[in-house]
Protein backbone atom coordinates (compact mmCIF):
# COMPACT_ATOMS: atom_id res chain seq x y z
CA UNK A 1 0.00 0.00 0.00
CA UNK A 2 1.44 3.57 -0.66
CA UNK A 3 2.74 5.48 1.95
CA UNK A 4 -0.19 6.47 4.11
CA UNK A 5 1.28 9.73 5.42
CA UNK A 6 2.17 11.00 2.10
CA UNK A 7 -0.57 9.95 -0.54
CA UNK A 8 -4.43 9.35 -0.23
CA UNK A 9 -5.62 5.54 -0.56
CA UNK A 10 -7.52 4.85 -3.53
CA UNK A 11 -11.23 3.63 -2.20
CA UNK A 12 -13.52 1.06 -3.55
CA UNK A 13 -17.16 0.99 -2.26
CA UNK A 14 -19.38 -2.25 -2.04
CA UNK A 15 -22.67 -0.70 -2.28
CA UNK A 16 -24.60 2.44 -3.87
CA UNK A 17 -26.97 3.64 -0.50
CA UNK A 18 -26.78 6.58 1.16
CA UNK A 19 -23.76 5.97 3.15
CA UNK A 20 -21.69 5.25 -0.19
CA UNK A 21 -22.95 8.18 -1.94
CA UNK A 22 -22.80 10.62 1.26
CA UNK A 23 -19.26 9.10 2.05
CA UNK A 24 -18.32 9.10 -1.46
CA UNK A 25 -19.34 12.85 -2.23
CA UNK A 26 -17.14 14.28 0.46
CA UNK A 27 -13.68 12.32 -0.31
CA UNK A 28 -13.95 13.04 -4.06
CA UNK A 29 -14.48 16.65 -3.16
CA UNK A 30 -11.23 16.19 -1.04
CA UNK A 31 -9.47 14.70 -3.94
CA UNK A 32 -10.09 10.99 -3.06
CA UNK A 33 -10.24 8.81 -5.97
CA UNK A 34 -12.73 6.12 -5.79
CA UNK A 35 -12.21 3.49 -8.44
CA UNK A 36 -15.11 1.50 -8.10
CA UNK A 37 -18.77 1.18 -6.74
CA UNK A 38 -19.20 -2.34 -6.84
CA UNK A 39 -23.44 -3.53 -6.56
CA UNK A 40 -25.76 -6.38 -7.21
CA UNK A 41 -27.70 -4.89 -9.46
CA UNK A 42 -27.13 -1.75 -11.90
CA UNK A 43 -29.51 1.13 -12.28
CA UNK A 44 -29.61 4.53 -13.27
CA UNK A 45 -28.98 6.34 -9.90
CA UNK A 46 -26.46 4.22 -9.26
CA UNK A 47 -24.62 4.81 -12.88
CA UNK A 48 -25.25 8.80 -12.33
CA UNK A 49 -23.69 8.86 -8.58
CA UNK A 50 -20.53 6.73 -10.36
CA UNK A 51 -19.87 9.26 -12.84
CA UNK A 52 -20.73 11.88 -10.26
CA UNK A 53 -17.44 10.31 -8.04
CA UNK A 54 -16.03 9.67 -11.47
CA UNK A 55 -15.90 5.55 -10.61
CA UNK A 56 -16.61 2.42 -12.40
CA UNK A 57 -20.12 1.48 -11.60
CA UNK A 58 -19.27 -2.90 -11.88
CA UNK A 59 -21.22 -5.91 -10.29
CA UNK A 60 -19.00 -8.73 -7.84
CA UNK A 61 -18.75 -10.47 -10.97
CA UNK A 62 -16.97 -7.27 -12.46
CA UNK A 63 -14.81 -5.75 -9.83
CA UNK A 64 -11.46 -5.73 -9.86
CA UNK A 65 -10.80 -4.33 -6.28
CA UNK A 66 -7.39 -2.48 -7.10
CA UNK A 67 -8.23 0.26 -3.96
CA UNK A 68 -5.84 0.36 -1.73
CA UNK A 69 -8.60 0.77 0.99
CA UNK A 70 -12.22 -1.57 -0.05
CA UNK A 71 -14.95 0.35 2.12
CA UNK A 72 -17.97 -1.75 2.93
CA UNK A 73 -20.93 0.00 2.97
CA UNK A 74 -23.63 -2.15 2.72
CA UNK A 75 -26.22 -2.94 6.01
CA UNK A 76 -25.29 -4.35 8.84
CA UNK A 77 -26.67 -7.50 8.57
CA UNK A 78 -25.18 -8.26 5.29
CA UNK A 79 -21.40 -7.18 6.59
CA UNK A 80 -20.23 -10.31 7.72
CA UNK A 81 -21.71 -12.49 4.73
CA UNK A 82 -19.85 -9.91 2.01
CA UNK A 83 -16.53 -9.76 4.17
CA UNK A 84 -16.45 -13.63 3.66
CA UNK A 85 -17.30 -13.41 -0.13
CA UNK A 86 -15.13 -11.33 -0.52
CA UNK A 87 -11.83 -13.49 0.72
CA UNK A 88 -11.10 -14.88 -2.59
CA UNK A 89 -11.49 -12.54 -4.29
CA UNK A 90 -8.16 -10.81 -4.66
CA UNK A 91 -5.18 -10.72 -2.51
CA UNK A 92 -5.38 -8.71 0.47
CA UNK A 93 -2.13 -8.73 1.90
CA UNK A 94 -1.44 -4.99 2.57
CA UNK A 95 -4.80 -3.73 1.72
CA UNK A 96 -7.35 -2.09 4.33
CA UNK A 97 -10.68 -3.62 4.45
CA UNK A 98 -13.47 -0.68 6.63
CA UNK A 99 -17.34 -0.44 7.33
CA UNK A 100 -18.92 1.85 8.87
CA UNK A 101 -21.77 0.30 11.19
CA UNK A 102 -22.09 1.80 14.21
CA UNK A 103 -23.70 -0.96 16.12
CA UNK A 104 -20.87 -3.84 15.01
CA UNK A 105 -16.76 -3.91 15.62
CA UNK A 106 -13.83 -4.29 13.46
CA UNK A 107 -14.44 -8.45 13.91
CA UNK A 108 -17.19 -9.00 11.70
CA UNK A 109 -14.27 -8.05 9.26
CA UNK A 110 -12.22 -11.39 10.32
CA UNK A 111 -12.15 -13.16 7.19
CA UNK A 112 -10.34 -10.72 5.49
CA UNK A 113 -8.07 -10.12 8.17
CA UNK A 114 -6.97 -13.72 8.91
CA UNK A 115 -6.54 -13.51 4.34
CA UNK A 116 -4.13 -10.73 5.69
CA UNK A 117 -6.20 -7.31 5.34
CA UNK A 118 -5.92 -4.61 7.56
CA UNK A 119 -9.48 -4.10 9.12
CA UNK A 120 -11.04 -1.27 10.81
CA UNK A 121 -14.59 -0.03 11.66
CA UNK A 122 -15.03 4.04 11.03
CA UNK A 123 -19.00 5.29 11.77
CA UNK A 124 -19.54 8.91 11.11
CA UNK A 125 -21.64 10.14 13.79
CA UNK A 126 -23.62 11.85 10.88
CA UNK A 127 -26.80 11.19 9.27
CA UNK A 128 -27.33 10.34 5.56
CA UNK A 129 -30.59 10.01 3.79
CA UNK A 130 -31.42 8.37 0.61
CA UNK A 131 -31.93 11.84 -1.67
CA UNK A 132 -30.94 11.32 -5.37
CA UNK A 133 -27.91 13.98 -4.56
CA UNK A 134 -27.34 15.37 -1.57
CA UNK A 135 -24.99 19.13 -2.84
CA UNK A 136 -24.37 19.84 1.12
CA UNK A 137 -22.13 16.57 1.09
CA UNK A 138 -20.48 17.51 -2.17
CA UNK A 139 -18.12 20.28 -0.51
CA UNK A 140 -14.94 19.57 1.29
CA UNK A 141 -16.34 20.47 4.95
CA UNK A 142 -19.43 19.21 4.93
CA UNK A 143 -18.20 16.37 7.62
CA UNK A 144 -16.20 19.08 9.52
CA UNK A 145 -16.41 18.91 12.90
CA UNK A 146 -18.41 15.29 13.03
CA UNK A 147 -17.42 12.38 15.17
CA UNK A 148 -15.70 9.65 13.44
CA UNK A 149 -15.98 6.23 16.18
CA UNK A 150 -12.72 4.15 15.12
CA UNK A 151 -11.81 0.59 15.95
CA UNK A 152 -9.81 -2.25 14.90
CA UNK A 153 -6.31 -3.06 13.76
CA UNK A 154 -3.96 -0.79 14.56
CA UNK A 155 -3.16 -0.22 10.68
CA UNK A 156 -6.38 -0.10 9.73
CA UNK A 157 -7.31 2.35 12.26
CA UNK A 158 -4.98 4.82 11.47
CA UNK A 159 -5.97 4.94 7.81
CA UNK A 160 -9.13 5.12 9.18
CA UNK A 161 -8.42 7.66 11.78
CA UNK A 162 -5.85 9.76 9.10
CA UNK A 163 -8.93 9.61 6.16
CA UNK A 164 -11.26 11.34 9.36
CA UNK A 165 -8.90 14.18 10.17
CA UNK A 166 -8.23 15.09 6.67
CA UNK A 167 -12.43 15.43 6.16
CA UNK A 168 -11.78 17.68 9.02
CA UNK A 169 -13.57 15.49 11.67
CA UNK A 170 -12.83 14.24 15.28
CA UNK A 171 -11.62 10.94 15.87
CA UNK A 172 -13.47 8.81 18.81
CA UNK A 173 -11.17 5.76 19.69
CA UNK A 174 -14.16 3.35 20.94
CA UNK A 175 -14.09 0.51 23.09
CA UNK A 176 -15.35 -2.15 20.21
CA UNK A 177 -17.62 -3.67 23.85
CA UNK A 178 -19.45 -0.13 23.58
CA UNK A 179 -20.27 -0.04 20.16
CA UNK A 180 -24.08 -0.85 20.72
CA UNK A 181 -24.90 1.35 23.13
CA UNK A 182 -22.65 4.33 21.59
CA UNK A 183 -24.96 3.53 17.97
CA UNK A 184 -28.26 3.72 20.63
CA UNK A 185 -27.00 7.43 21.20
CA UNK A 186 -26.99 8.13 17.31
CA UNK A 187 -30.34 7.12 17.38
CA UNK A 188 -31.49 9.52 19.82
CA UNK A 189 -30.01 11.78 18.13
CA UNK A 190 -31.40 11.42 14.27
CA UNK A 191 -33.86 8.72 13.51
CA UNK A 192 -35.36 8.97 16.90
CA UNK A 193 -35.54 12.48 16.74
CA UNK A 194 -37.43 12.29 13.39
CA UNK A 195 -39.78 9.93 14.76
CA UNK A 196 -40.72 12.54 17.24
CA UNK A 197 -40.99 14.97 15.22
CA UNK A 198 -43.65 12.59 12.86
CA UNK A 199 -45.76 12.00 15.81
CA UNK A 200 -46.03 16.04 16.15
CA UNK A 201 -47.78 16.24 12.72
CA UNK A 202 -49.67 13.68 13.33
CA UNK A 203 -50.82 15.70 16.69
CA UNK A 204 -50.95 18.97 14.05
CA UNK A 205 -53.40 16.52 11.87
CA UNK A 206 -55.34 16.01 14.80
CA UNK A 207 -55.60 19.34 15.54
CA UNK A 208 -56.64 20.68 12.26
CA UNK A 209 -53.68 21.18 10.70
CA UNK A 210 -51.97 20.55 7.31
CA UNK A 211 -48.59 18.72 7.20
CA UNK A 212 -47.21 21.93 5.01
CA UNK A 213 -48.59 24.58 7.50
CA UNK A 214 -47.17 22.26 10.27
CA UNK A 215 -43.86 22.37 9.18
CA UNK A 216 -43.91 26.05 8.84
CA UNK A 217 -45.11 26.20 12.41
CA UNK A 218 -42.24 23.63 13.81
CA UNK A 219 -39.18 25.34 11.95
CA UNK A 220 -38.71 27.99 14.24
CA UNK A 221 -39.33 26.02 17.32
CA UNK A 222 -37.16 23.29 16.71
CA UNK A 223 -34.53 25.16 15.51
CA UNK A 224 -34.85 27.63 18.96
CA UNK A 225 -34.91 24.43 21.13
CA UNK A 226 -31.94 22.84 19.50
CA UNK A 227 -29.98 25.79 19.81
CA UNK A 228 -30.89 26.37 23.49
CA UNK A 229 -30.23 22.74 24.29
CA UNK A 230 -27.08 22.62 22.48
CA UNK A 231 -25.98 26.61 23.69
CA UNK A 232 -27.03 26.24 27.57
CA UNK A 233 -27.41 22.52 28.10
CA UNK A 234 -30.97 20.31 28.84
CA UNK A 235 -32.28 22.01 31.90
CA UNK A 236 -31.96 25.67 30.90
CA UNK A 237 -33.54 24.70 27.34
CA UNK A 238 -36.65 23.08 28.73
CA UNK A 239 -39.88 24.51 28.97
CA UNK A 240 -43.72 24.18 29.07
CA UNK A 241 -46.45 22.85 31.30
CA UNK A 242 -44.06 20.80 33.30
CA UNK A 243 -41.66 22.92 34.36
CA UNK A 244 -44.37 25.11 35.28
CA UNK A 245 -46.10 22.55 37.09
CA UNK A 246 -49.44 22.84 35.12
CA UNK A 247 -51.31 19.49 36.53
CA UNK A 248 -54.66 20.46 34.58
CA UNK A 249 -52.93 21.37 30.88
CA UNK A 250 -51.11 17.82 31.22
CA UNK A 251 -54.32 16.55 31.78
CA UNK A 252 -55.86 17.91 28.81
CA UNK A 253 -52.97 16.68 26.61
CA UNK A 254 -53.36 13.30 27.78
CA UNK A 255 -57.24 13.31 26.90
CA UNK A 256 -56.63 14.85 23.59
CA UNK A 257 -54.46 12.54 22.55
CA UNK A 258 -54.54 8.65 21.06
CA UNK A 259 -52.72 5.88 20.18
CA UNK A 260 -48.94 5.93 19.50
CA UNK A 261 -48.98 9.90 19.47
CA UNK A 262 -50.18 9.34 23.46
CA UNK A 263 -47.50 6.83 24.22
CA UNK A 264 -44.80 8.83 22.68
CA UNK A 265 -46.33 11.91 24.56
CA UNK A 266 -45.97 9.68 28.30
CA UNK A 267 -42.94 8.16 27.77
CA UNK A 268 -40.76 11.51 26.78
CA UNK A 269 -43.00 13.24 30.21
CA UNK A 270 -42.03 10.35 32.48
CA UNK A 271 -38.39 10.51 31.50
CA UNK A 272 -38.47 14.38 31.54
CA UNK A 273 -39.52 13.91 35.03
CA UNK A 274 -36.54 11.49 35.74
CA UNK A 275 -34.11 13.72 33.98
CA UNK A 276 -35.15 17.41 34.78
CA UNK A 277 -36.58 19.75 37.18
CA UNK A 278 -40.14 20.21 37.04
CA UNK A 279 -42.81 21.19 39.75
CA UNK A 280 -45.46 19.42 41.05
CA UNK A 281 -43.50 16.38 40.09
CA UNK A 282 -45.36 13.78 42.39
CA UNK A 283 -48.62 14.80 40.71
CA UNK A 284 -47.01 14.50 37.58
CA UNK A 285 -46.02 11.15 38.39
CA UNK A 286 -49.25 9.42 39.28
CA UNK A 287 -50.92 11.64 36.63
CA UNK A 288 -48.33 9.69 34.12
CA UNK A 289 -49.46 6.14 35.77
Amino acid sequence: MKDEAQTRPTITFIGAGALAAGMGRVLHAHGYTIDEIVVRKKSARKQQLASELGASLVTERQAKLISDVTWLAVPDDAIGSCASSLVTAREWRGKVVLHSSGALSSDVLAPLRHSGAAVASVHPMMTFVNAAAEPALAVPDALRSVCFAVEGDARGARVATAIAHELGGEVLKLDPARKAVYHAFGAFLSPLLVAELAAAEEVARAAGISKAHAERIMRPIVHKTVNNYLANGAQKAFSGPLVRGDVETIKRHLASLHGPALEVYVALARLAIRKLKVKNAQKMKQLLG
